[in-house]
């Protein structure tokens, strides 16, 4: 092996993250001219592309994406197997690993990108395929500032329905993919690593409470400015100090080790899924989605959902956009379905689930989503 070849291979990991920050800075940093849209659809869907990635980039991946990250490697590395096991494994009591699973995703309000890292670190430490798909579901659809802020827009009618259509579908699209998928989580990769991180109970919790206040601090709208850059002070402050000074050196490189793992899987996939996403935009008009999702029908419902799989829609982003289609003429049931499936489904996660998953089992959530959000949608036009 020749000098520069050796070189590589030994700082492989450190030059791909250089990478990484280069290529996202470029992104963030890119001034990007205005665009009048309508003359060229190839140069229109492309900077649609672009803008959409660089809105990600910009408004999203520091403040959420990479706190999730991070809560990944500890749900992986410092998390007690035992814990999830007992809670969401196969083994566990359905109505507890299910109700848990749904309701643990729903405090995080993050987006349906947001959620993957996560949702792999769970997996990783034992949980059954059910539970971390209802769990995965839940993060994204039933986040509690969407609520109250679609409950101000479109009223208590829209949002308590959203709640509790997706606390149902989240459930029962877990309970199908483990009855249909069956698989042994006491096998594989998905159970690794010691009972025992080592550490108490307290440090390991505070550990946890630090970063997941930092995820929840940057995705509550309305709380003043000064206490929310207290909170993230505080948490940041408590979580370098665990790892620093209560972690040892090795655990401290493991997990550090284990976020860039998730990093490299999720991320690139991630953005180009976005970037095809904003293509998408253009190149579907919203005007011909519009006039197809005009009257509540299941077919209707159906098309309002396909066209929230393939898109993208970030945390609380989905509000403003369905109201915008409202405005324009979509009746009630798609409009709801497209929330359920806006938010929870997307491009960019699909292409990273296939990773961790495989195409069929993507394939399937994806389409047990689309029934039940199309047919909850559906019912929602009936009764309102």
């Amino acid at each position: 092996m020749t000098k520069g070849k050796s070189f590589l291979v030994k700082h492989k990991e450190k030059i791909l993250f250089a990478c990484f920050l280069i290529g996202f800075s470029i992104l963030y940093m890119l001034n990007l001219p205005k665009h009048t849209y309508g003359n060229n659809i190839i140069i229109d869907s492309l900077y649609s592309g672009l803008f959409m990635a660089q809105d990600y980039a910009k408004e999203h991946t520091l403040t959420c994406l990479v706190p999730a990250f991070f809560i990944a490697g500890s749900i992986s590395i410092f998390l007690n197997k035992g814990s999830i096991i007992k809670l969401l494994g196969k083994s566990a009591n359905r109505w507890v690993s299910y109700s848990v699973a749904s309701l643990s995703g729903g405090v995080l309000a993050v987006c349906s990108c947001t959620i993957l890292p996560i949702f792999e670190g769970i997996r990783k430490k034992g949980a059954g395929l059910g539970p971390a798909i209802t769990f995965l579901f839940s993060g994204p659809a039933i986040n509690v500032t969407a609520i109250f802020l679609m409950a101000k827009v479109f009223g208590w009618n829209y949002s308590v329905y959203r709640l509790l259509a997706s606390i149902v579908i989240a459930i029962i699209s877990g309970l199908i993919m483990s009855f249909i998928f069956k698989e042994n989580t006491m096998e594989g990769d998905i159970f690794v690593g010691d009972d025992e991180t080592g550490y108490s109970k307290s440090i390991v919790a505070l550990f946890f409470i630090s970063q997941i206040s930092i995820l929840f601090s940057f995705s509550i709208r309305g709380i003043p400015t000064s206490i929310k850059l207290l909170i993230i002070g505080v948490s940041i402050l408590i979580f370098l100090g665990i790892i620093f000074f209560v972690y040892s050196k090795s655990d401290r490189n493991i997990y550090l080790l284990e976020v860039w793992e998730f990093v490299k899987r999720i991320l690139p996939y991630l953005f180009i899924g976005i970037f095809i996403a904003g293509i998408l935009s253009v190149i579907v008009p919203q005007s011909l989605i519009v006039s197809i999702v005009g009257s509540n029908t299941l077919l209707s419902n159906l098309i309002g959902g396909t066209f929230g799989m393939v898109t993208y829609f970030a945390t609380l982003t989905e509000i403003p956009i369905v109201q915008g289609f409202v405005n324009l003429g979509m009746s009630k049931g798609p409009s709801m379905t497209l929330f359920l499936t806006g938010n929870s489904l997307s491009l960019p996660s699909f292409l990273v689930l296939i990773k961790s998953l495989g195409v069929k089992k993507v394939l399937v959530y994806y389409f047990i989503v689309l029934v039940l959000s199309s047919f909850a949608g559906y019912l929602f036009g009936v009764l309102y």
